[in-house]
């Protein structure tokens, strides 16, 4: 009798029942690095013959975006080490044992399950799926969801290396973790009891993997997964990297200092901006650390905004949010992070004031 042949379809879930294939995301990946390289050569050229004067901008530059990925590629390759190994080697029925405690205590124990189960915010949202749709009350699923990429201890490592030095370094790496758990857990109450139904989309492939379908014939195979997710998620995180350093170092470099120092001396305005800074630059968590750092003229507070709302909502992540979930639960979340991230660093400015 002859073998299933092994078949392995990879992808990212993005739109409801749509998929982004393995290599079509690297390629994105690389037009993306491309597209920045073209970009920042063509900027250098022409300001250095407009005005040369302003060349030491452009090594100003430079040394700013090179530090950022110098410091951030091994934490977001470790990051995507971690993902990839639960990824393949840790059964999903792990996380459903939280359904066996009680219910005061499933949410609180599915946010600090974010703790053992270092996965990417990208990676975090079909697990949230399969879990409540085998029985785990949906809100603890979605507070596991919006915890484990900011409780990962690869994320509260990077943001240990990233303030190192500092005398803000326990505040940040503490605060992170705390505000994190508590805007979690706090949208997970949010939801209440709402059923599977009431949150999640329909789709044709509920009774299977929402990440992945995989026919294995070979123990040998898994070692293939692993590395196939590796790579994969790599060059995903990376993307969002490079663009994120790109942003970061200009603003960094050629955005007037009075024109930041401005906007971070505006209280509420200062969280305000670095939340919708984090929404646009789309960072993986582990890798926003270093970006949130650059920003010196901020004080811990909206830098503790940009760290935890980031995570939890940005603009990739509203896509997979979309495609998994009910429109309408997607604003209620969207709301609840945003109120309940704004409050809390407003409290930590008046108790570290």
């Amino acid at each position: 009798m002859r073998d299933a042949p092994n078949t392995i379809t990879t992808g990212r879930p993005l739109l409801d029942g749509a998929r982004v294939s393995a290599p079509s995301a690297n390629a994105a990946t690389w037009r993306t690095a491309g597209a920045i390289a073209l970009f920042l050569a063509l900027a250098g050229s022409v300001l250095t013959l407009v005005d040369p004067q302003r060349a030491p901008w452009i090594q100003t530059y430079f040394i700013i975006f090179g530090g950022l990925l110098i410091q951030a590629l091994p934490f977001v390759l470790l990051g995507a080490l971690a993902s990839s190994l639960i990824e393949v080697f840790v059964p999903v029925g792990t996380l459903e044992k939280i359904a066996r405690l009680p219910r005061p205590l499933q949410l609180p124990a599915a946010g600090l399950a974010g703790v053992a189960f270092p996965i990417c915010e990208c990676g975090s949202v079909p697990v949230a799926r399969r879990l409540a749709q085998r029985g785990l009350m949906p809100s603890a699923a979605v507070t596991f969801m919006l915890a484990a990429p900011v409780l990962n201890p690869i994320v509260i490592a990077s943001t240990a290396f990233a303030y190192r030095g500092r005398t803000t370094l326990g505040t940040m790496v503490l605060g992170r973790f705390g505000l994190g758990l508590l805007v979690a857990v706090a949208v997970g109450w949010v939801l209440g009891g709402r059923s599977k139904e009431e949150l999640l989309r329909r789709r044709p492939d509920d009774n299977h993997h929402a990440h992945e379908q995989v026919t294995l014939g070979r123990p040998e195979a898994r070692w293939r997964r692993l590395f196939v997710h590796l790579g994969n998620d790599f060059l995903f995180m990376g993307r969002y990297l490079l663009i994120g350093a790109t942003v970061a170092a200009f603003v960094q470099t050629f955005l007037p200092a009075s024109v930041i120092s401005g906007v971070a001396g505006v209280a509420v305005i200062d969280l305000v901006v670095m939340m919708g800074l984090a929404f646009v630059l789309s960072l993986c968590s582990e890798s926003d650390a270093f970006v949130a750092a650059s920003f010196v003229q901020f004080g811990p507070a909206p830098q503790l905004a940009f760290l935890v709302f980031g995570p939890m909502m940005d603009m990739k992540l509203l896509a997979l949010y979309n495609g998994t979930f009910r429109k309408g639960f997607v604003r209620t979340i969207f709301i609840a992070i945003a109120a309940t991230t704004l409050v809390a660093t407003m409290w930590i400015r008046v108790l570290a004031g």
